[in-house]
């Protein structure tokens, strides 16, 4: 199965660095997912759930005011100012 790296930058930390199956959230034109080998890609999220599913593991939920995602070469690098609210699953 392939994966891709994900990461999660805020000036404050590195909140996130793994391999996942994909990527899932909402911008102003609906639901997308990103899987390995996605075409590039770019977006803003405002207040909608970052969803990132990991290999046999329970999905990652992040939750951030504003957040640009960047996907390129089997790589999504998640942008965010502040500190994450973790939803409950």
């Amino acid at each position: 199965m392939q994966t891709l790296h994900v990461r999660i930058v805020s000036p404050q930390q590195l909140i996130l660095n793994t391999e996942a199956i994909s990527v899932s959230s909402k911008n102003t034109q609906g639901n997308f997912d990103i899987l390995a080998q996605h075409a590039n890609f770019i977006t803003l999220v405002e207040n909608s759930p970052i969803v990132i599913r990991q290999a046999e593991q329970k999905p990652l939920v992040f939750k951030f005011p504003l957040a640009i995602i960047i996907t390129r070469e089997n790589k999504v690098d998640i942008y965010t100012y502040i500190q994450p609210r973790a939803d409950k699953r």
